[in-house]
């Protein structure tokens, strides 16, 4: 049993935090882990943030302190910033944020063009189909082919899906290409818009790129600050802790076998992801009473049809708050309390006391595993999908996904959840079907996916007729992707309710920390935004009853789209039972 003073001594720059001494905690810092955790499973920014000591805070962001890091309960040091509700300490840590995941995004791009150059040409074809239960949804669902060229340290994109606009999705023809140095050197990311003959380029040397990168090109915006304090702290993870693929089977009764399908000439067998669950949590502590109001108000009433599971927790008693209590540390836990890991705070912690909201949902996921498909998932697609997901929120959620150990073989058809009521289905097909860009359309067929295979390096040129515009290209960020979805998915919900509800009120729900938390680095932060259904915070100009009228015809679409499930199931049950006395039948004929 450690003393309280053995405690505090094994952890001396935590006990500094602890204090607010930064003046001496900057001169102890030099040589030392700035990383390291204390007992309750905090790292020293973590400690000064949740203390509120900005000045120790700026001391452990000077030495490099890892902003991305989480603590114990999975919280990230931004949650923590703005639980704080101190603007300036939320920008501080916004700003290195924002700095370190563009440094650790451009340090990483050497190593991935390794992996890219070490593996042969091929070509694949990645289908893109989003589908939804709810028909509302699925009307506006869309779909794509991605077009992939891979020949040494060269990448080709094409893609058709842009965006969506005017109650339809935006289509055309779009090339993305990336040349890299066998070494990794310098990198060239050229961006093609066929519909315009129009050229985006830019070219880099990635280690005097990073020279370039300075901290105050990162000063985040007022109005980003704002945004935040003003919204709730949303976290989404995926819980597979006890996730397990199981073989799907066919028939009924005794005659049920493992399911196998043809996929694009591949024998593939389907299995199932069980125990898959999406775990949201919400945290308001830090918003004012009315924005509180406002949050709950703007919350859609029939998530309950989506099979999320809700639980709140209130505020941590603070019954033991006494004269030397502050707001950063409102049960006046002890330096001495806090450092022993052997003694119970029951409950107690630093900090703001937290409002927490979790939602959980369980999913399921599909995959058609093939042991013939010619391509490797580890050493040819991952590095392209590793690439692919620095810029895309839907590549990056299928990265996170295929990092699962799978059974053997290639998923040459995945169907994985986006958001609660959508779901994408990927199929590669078409390998190595095409050498040139004026080649094989999606759709053909298979052709030469052995060894010998090699992309003609045409593929990788400028037609001479296109503008090019040297430096231009616009940065595109992950967080787009899902505005782009979520409005489309709002807009088709929205439609039904169109006599009521004037265009002007209508908008990009960004839901604060759920918008802007997709951090390059955390696992399924992208594209599970809980707030896909729920309308704009901005305008309330719809009267009560409009309001309300709205959600009844919602809420009878969703009520419909339910029963027709059960009766598709309950039809399909009694098809068995029909089948299943047949056989017994014949049985006893032959008898």
């Amino acid at each position: 049993m450690s003393s309280p003073g053995e405690a505090s001594s094994a952890f001396p720059l935590h006990v500094l935090v602890w204090n607010n001494d930064y003046r001496r905690l900057d001169e102890e810092l030099q040589d030392q882990d700035v990383d390291q955790r204390d007992p309750r499973g905090r790292t020293l920014l973590h400690l000064a943030v949740s203390l509120g000591y900005i000045e120790s805070a700026k001391v452990l962001l000077q030495h490099k302190a890892d902003v991305t890091k989480e603590n114990a309960q999975g919280w990230t040091v931004l949650h923590e910033a703005v639980s704080t509700g101190d603007p300036e300490m939320v920008q501080l840590i916004l700003q290195h944020r924002d700095y370190q995941q563009t440094s650790m995004t451009l340090g990483g791009v050497p190593e991935l063009l390794q992996k890219i150059n070490e593996t042969p040409d091929f070509y694949v074809e990645m289908k893109w189909e989003f589908t939804s239960w709810v028909p509302l949804v699925s009307r506006v669902c869309p779909s794509d082919v991605c077009r992939i060229w891979k020949s040494r340290a060269k990448l080709r994109v094409d893609i058709t899906l842009l965006g969506f606009e005017n109650m339809s999705w935006e289509r055309g023809r779009r090339t993305v290409i990336f040349k890299g140095e066998d070494t990794g050197g310098w990198a060239e990311l050229i961006e093609i818009n066929h519909d315009e003959k129009f050229v985006t380029t830019e070219r880099f040397e990635i280690s005097q790129h990073m020279k370039r990168l300075t901290l105050g090109s990162m000063t985040p915006k007022r109005k980003d600050v704002e945004r935040r304090l003003t919204s709730p702290i949303i976290s989404t993870c995926l819980d597979t802790k006890n996730i397990a693929f199981e073989r799907t089977t066919s028939g009924f009764w005794v005659w049920r076998t493992e399911k196998s399908e043809g996929v694009n000439g591949y024998e593939a067998k389907v299995y199932m992801a069980n125990n898959v669950n999406v775990i949201t949590r919400i945290r308001t502590e830090h918003l004012t009473e009315e924005e509180k109001r406002r949050y709950k108000a703007d919350r859609n009433p029939l998530e309950s049809f989506l099979g999320t599971v809700e639980h709140e927790c209130g505020a941590q008693s603070t019954s033991r708050t006494t004269e030397y209590a502050t707001i950063n540390n409102p049960t006046d836990i002890t330096l001495e309390e806090y450092f022993n890991p052997e003694f119970d705070l029951n409950g107690r912690d630093i900090g703001r006391p937290k409002e927490v909201t979790v939602r959980t949902q369980k999913f399921k996921a599909t995959l058609w595993m093939s042991e013939e498909f010619p391509l490797s998932l580890m050493e040819q697609v991952t590095p392209i999908i590793d690439l692919m997901a620095r810029t895309s929120a839907h590549f990056a959620r299928l990265r996170d996904f295929i990092t699962l150990e799978f059974p053997p073989g290639f998923p040459v058809k995945i169907e994985v959840p986006l958001f609660h009521v959508l779901n994408a289905r990927i199929t590669f097909e078409n390998v190595n079907s095409c050498r040139t860009a004026e080649g094989a359309s999606p759709g053909g067929a298979q052709s030469d996916a052995g060894a010998n295979f090699e992309v003609d390096q045409s593929v990788f040129e400028i037609p001479k007729s296109y503008n090019i515009q040297d430096d231009g290209r616009n940065i595109h960020v992950q967080d787009e992707d899902n505005e782009i979805m979520q409005f489309a998915i709002q807009q088709s919900l929205l439609e039904t309710g169109a006599n009521k509800v004037s265009a002007g009120e209508l908008g990009v729900h960004s839901n604060g920390e759920v918008a802007y938390s997709s951090d390059l680095n955390m696992q399924y932060q992208r594209a599970l935004q809980e707030s896909f259904l729920t309308r704009t915070g901005n305008s309330h100009s719809s009267s009560s009853s409009e309001t309300s009228s709205f959600e009844r015809d919602l809420q009878l679409a969703m009520e419909l789209s339910v029963r027709e499930q059960e009766e598709q199931e309950k039809q399909r049950k009694e098809k068995e039972d029909a089948e299943l006395q047949q056989v017994l039948q014949l049985s006893l004929v032959e008898k």
